[in-house]
Order: structure tokens, then sequence, then C-alpha cells
């Protein structure tokens, strides 16, 4: 969901993990007989220090609550954690509860490591959270049915952050989510924006996969056909129409900066900070690095998802599963209902800067205050749907060896969009084949 900067090794996580499991799946039970306390280990991905506290603090509530399950928190990382999970659950020690993102839960559905969650949650969590961010999470069980492999409860959209001294000067329209701007508009107030050696708008590439096929949604464009297990890529005039605006803010209108492309997200913040920048595309969360680092007098807002035929954006999630493995899946079942209730989320939500699933944790005040642009994020969480992306075996794959050098060479402008949309085609076809046999 985005660049994360690791907390600790993942494998040493993983190893603490399988450390003293005698009961399987990463479940230890003691005190013997019947009255033993159970203690479930429970993988957790957090990151920053506000998530991490929150983190913490909702697990040391439940153990408070609940004295005959424990559980267990191991902190994890973002950094190779699912070739480690591959490994803990092959070895048969897995934790009984997981944190992790959906792209890597169809994998692991696939193979069996999962359980399916379908019938074992409760109603009022099940109808809390829309049905796009469960679809983000059902995935094929590899017997040709499917299932339901995490709870969905963080989300990233994509918003623009705005220098308001510069967007003031300039007397342009401050959009709100119910009139947001349209890419049209986008590109022209990035040209009014553009003068005196400063862009309207730095446009950071460094990885643009996510990006341009979560953003091309607005246009209709899903870069993909699945057919049962056989994808095919696709690369029509909805797929095409954000590659052409990007390209053409750099090279024909010349309101982005070409320098910028190389650059992860917040790699831009200091220009940005300096007038260099007046717009910054980015998810949600570089929210909170602008709040916490930039100068004091510094105004900056929080400006509502573009608009093309649709708001529309390709959505993942951050999850919690339960391996197949575990010894207690009913334990662990009720402590994700626990940890992830309105309430938690709203925590969760505003430790990571992220925006909830819930529908309840998304009208809590801290979610819809005017501050650090906290109403404009939550409200763009109706724009999301399923990133297409999700559904096709091979993705990974395609992303890495295709699809990411060739929309950096078309962004560098040493290709056309013409060779660009045939080279994800049609090498992007060749890798997909492999994965439909």
């Amino acid at each position: 969901m985005r660049t994360r900067t690791a907390l600790a090794a993942a494998a040493a996580a993983i190893a603490a993990l399988t450390a003293g499991c005698s009961s399987g799946a990463g479940t230890t039970t003691t005190g013997g007989g019947d009255g033993g306390t159970v203690t479930l280990k429970f993988l957790s991905l957090a990151w920053q220090k506000e998530s991490i506290a929150a983190n913490k603090q909702i697990v040391d509530e439940w153990n408070k609550a609940n004295p005959a399950t424990r559980v267990e928190y191991v902190q994890g990382s973002w950094d190779n954690v699912n070739d480690q999970l591959v490994t803990s659950f092959e070895g048969g020690d897995p934790p009984d509860v997981i944190h992790d993102d959906s792209p890597a839960l169809a994998g692991f559905a696939s193979r069996g490591y999962l359980l399916d969650l379908s019938a074992k949650l409760p109603p009022d969590l099940k109808n809390d959270i829309p049905q796009p961010a469960w679809d983000t999470v059902t995935f094929g069980d590899g017997k040709g049915g499917q299932g339901v492999y995490g709870v969905p409860f963080l989300q990233e959209s994509q918003v623009l952050i705005g220098n308001k001294k510069l967007l003031d000067a300039a007397k342009v329209r401050i959009p709100t989510p119910d009139a947001p701007w349209t890419w049209d508009e986008f590109a022209e107030i990035s040209k009014k924006l553009t003068k005196g050696g400063n862009y309207g708008v730095a446009w950071p590439l460094k990885s643009p996969v996510n990006k341009v096929l979560n953003l091309a949604l607005n246009f209709g464009g899903t870069f993909f056909q699945v057919d049962g297990a056989k994808a095919t890529v696709k690369v029509g005039p909805g797929e095409r129409e954000v590659m052409q605006r990007i390209h053409d803010q750099l090279y024909k209108d010349k309101s982005a900066d070409p320098s910028a492309l190389g650059m992860g997200t917040a790699d831009p913040l200091p220009g940005f900070y300096a007038g260099k920048y007046a717009l910054l595309p980015a998810g949600v969360y570089l929210r909170q690095q602008v709040a916490e680092q930039a100068p004091e007098d510094f105004d900056w807002i929080t400006i509502p998802p573009l608009k093309g035929t649709t708001s529309e954006q390709g959505a993942t999630s951050q999850t919690l599963s339960v391996a197949a493995d575990s010894e207690y899946p009913e334990q662990a079942t009720k402590f994700i209902s626990f940890f992830l209730d309105s309430a938690n989320q709203a925590r969760l939500a505003k430790g990571d800067w992220l925006l909830p699933t819930s529908v309840k944790a998304a009208s809590d005040p801290s979610m819809t205050t005017k501050e650090n642009g906290w109403d404009v994020a939550t409200a763009s969480a109706k724009n999301l749907v399923v990133a297409p992306y999700l559904k096709v075996n091979g993705f990974d794959e395609w992303k890495s060896k295709v699809a990411t050098p060739t929309l950096q060479q078309y962004f560098a402008d040493k290709i056309t969009l013409d060779q660009a949309a045939k080279t994800l085609t049609d090498e992007g076809n060749k890798v997909l084949e492999r994965y439909g046999k």
C-alpha cells in the first residue's frame, strides 16, 4: 500500500513466532488441562510510532478482558514478510493472527494457508464494512470455490496535497468532495501555477505501476481482462487516458517537473515546502509527514481525488487473517472481531493516517475533523473499489518485469504511448500465460 520503513527484520519476527510452539500454528497452552490459558501469537506489521502504540494498547485491553485467551504481540516488518510467512506456513508454525495486505492473500488462500472466514465473523462486523472492501479479500480457494481470507480494515486513497498560499494567490477554485476537480481542470490549474521556474505539480513516479493502475479507474481503465484463472492485458482508451494526461503535463504543458519522475512519494516534500511545486499527488498517509515536517508558517490543504468519467480508484486493504493451521481458530476470530470493532478501527486509522473500512469508524469525530484534512481524506473512501489487478495471477511478475520499466520509459519520453501499450500487452501476456495454465 505504500513504501514502508522496516521496524524489525522479518526473519527475526517469524523466528520469534516459531519459538516454543507446542500446540500448533504459533499457539501455546499453559497450565495444563481444560483450565489452561491459550496464547495466540499476533504478527503485527504496524510501523509508525502512533500505530504501534494503538496496536499494543488494543492487545492489552483484550488481554485484560479475556484472561483465558492471551494474545502475544509480535512486531513484524513489511520487508520480505510474505517470503518469511511461506516458510512458517510450510513448517506448520505460522502465527495465529496475521497482519498483511490483500494482494498477498490470493496466493496464500489458493495454497490452503489461510482460514476461510466467510461463516465465522459476527454480523455486526460484516455489516459495518462495505462490500467493495470485502471484495479485496475474496479469492479462489484453489478448489474451484471462493472464500473470505481476511478482514479488511485500512485502505488508502490517492489525493492531492496543495500549497494553500499559492492556490489562493492564483485564485483557483478550491474543490470539495462533492465538487472535485476534473482532470481537465487540474491540468489548467497546474499550468496556471507554473511560473518563475516553479511547477504546478510534481509526479514522483519511481514506482509508477500501482498509482497509474489505481487512477486509471477514473476513466474505466482496468488493464486486465480475467476469465476464470486466465488473465490478459488490455491497454485501450480507458487505460491510456491517465498515462497520456501525466505525459502531457510533463512534455506538452510543461506544468510538471521531469526531474521529479525518479523520486519516491515523499522525496518532493522539501521542494513542496519551498514553493517549487504547488501540488503533490499522493496517498492520504503522506499528510502525516506534511503535518509533522512542514515549516510552522506553511499553509497546506488536502484536495479530494480527481474526477474523470468517475472518481473511482482501485483499492487494496490491510488485513487480519487466521492461519488455517491455528489450533484455536474460534479464539483467533474473536480477537480479530474485538481488535477491529469500529472504535478500534478509528484508533488504528488515526495512528496510520489511513482510511478505516468501518462505516461507523469513518463517522468518528477524529475521522471527520478539518484538521490535517481528515474530513477530505475520509470522504475519499467512497471512491474506492477493488483494484482489478488483485484478481490477476502473475500480476507481481508483470509489474516488476514489464510494467515498471515500460511506464518509466514512457514517462521519461523515451517511447511513445503506442509503443508502451504494445509492450505492456505483448510482453505482459507472455508473462500471464504461464499463470493461466
